[in-house]
């Protein structure tokens, strides 16, 4: 039997070729497509305006992407984190949080992840799977309805290394931007990556307008290599070079994401040390408060010290903001709610 495959992963233009494959005329792809990324439906049979042998015959071929929601919780802020169970049976975490300026939601890109960062839950049993563009537009449908207010920015920053998955983000953020679809600028969304340089170099040639994310967390080589074994491939040196390459053919700025741990990277000697690893730049630091992770040999730096760090790297001429912490009541390190999920089935 054939297995049956995620309409929701389709562009339009592959929708149209299957449609035309089928016997139909052009007209009803961009419906479907439609239906599926501007009016969220879950079910064919919920798309009203297509003939029933059409609809027999996609339900015969296609699956929507949409996940069950396996567990929801709420903050106090109105961060909201959910465990995800994808039609494979295996769980994903996806957050809202709440600005001022809109509703930010922070996705997976895969189940699991093999970077292997010390610090970070979402690696701790490997990677499983890469996440289909459709089921990664998935989370963001669903969180939308869930909440019943629109989404208007995106950052990959949840389970996965979206360059380690690169063909499917490309496709998911085609699929997201399109103005068939949900509609949500490039300048709304964020990419994190951990430093995969040749997959920065390609990255860069897209000329995309999103903001990318670096997750640096360490001045230099020894730090870094201690805490992200990804550094050991690309260090500190080629990984920056890497950068200013991509800010060079983007003409966009890149920020970087600075985990702060107690005795390992928050010392005033790290505060000089990037100034100087990132001076020139026009880059923006991300300091961010750790949140803790069972089984990691981190600990969060307290607010003063994190503070007394921002005054540094400022006085040195860096443009650093401390993350707001959200949610921390409710399992909001990246990874954790699907652990607990596996750990319980254990």
């Amino acid at each position: 039997m054939e297995q049956k495959r995620c309409i929701t992963s389709l562009t339009a233009e592959q929708l149209t070729a299957e449609l035309k494959a089928m016997g139909q005329p052009g007209f009803r792809a961009k419906q479907i497509f439609r239906w599926v990324h501007q009016k969220l439906v879950t079910e064919f049979s919920q798309m009203t305006d297509q003939p029933k042998n059409l609809i027999a015959q996609l339900e015969q071929s296609f699956y929507i992407a949409a996940p069950q929601i396996e567990r929801r919780q709420e903050a106090k802020d109105g961060t909201v984190k959910y465990l995800l169970r994808m039609a494979d049976g295996n769980c994903i975490e996806t957050v809202v949080m709440r600005y001022h300026y809109g509703n930010t939601v922070c996705v997976s890109t895969q189940v699991g992840c093999r970077m292997g960062c010390r610090f970070c839950a979402s690696t701790q049993a490997g990677r499983v799977r890469d996440l289909e563009a459709g089921e990664i537009c998935s989370e963001i449908y669903t969180a939308q309805k869930d909440i019943g207010e629109r989404i208007s920015h995106i950052v990959l920053m949840g389970i996965g290394e979206p360059l380690d998955n690169y063909d499917q983000v490309m496709t998911f953020l085609h699929l997201i931007s399109s103005p068939e679809g949900v509609n949500i600028g490039m300048r709304n969304i964020s990419l994190s990556t951990c430093g995969l340089v040749p997959m920065i170099d390609r990255l860069a040639q897209e000329k995309l307008q999103l903001t990318l994310s670096v997750s640096l967390h360490a001045p230099n080589n020894e730090i870094r290599s201690s805490m992200m074994p990804v550094n050991n491939a690309y260090p500190v040196e080629p990984l920056m070079e890497a950068v200013r390459r991509y800010q060079d053919t983007t003409g966009r700025r890149v920020s970087f994401e600075y985990s702060m741990v107690r005795g390992v990277n928050d010392t005033d000697a790290c505060a000089r040390q990037l100034a100087h690893l990132i001076r020139g730049m026009g880059a923006h630091v991300n300091l961010i408060p750790i949140n803790p992770v069972d089984g990691s040999p981190y600990s969060a730096t307290d607010a003063e010290n994190v503070r007394r760090f921002q005054t540094k790297l400022t006085s040195l001429g860096v443009n650093a903001t401390v993350r707001r912490r959200l949610g921390s009541e409710i399992s909001a390190a990246c990874g954790q709610l699907r652990r607990e999920e596996m750990q319980g089935k254990a």
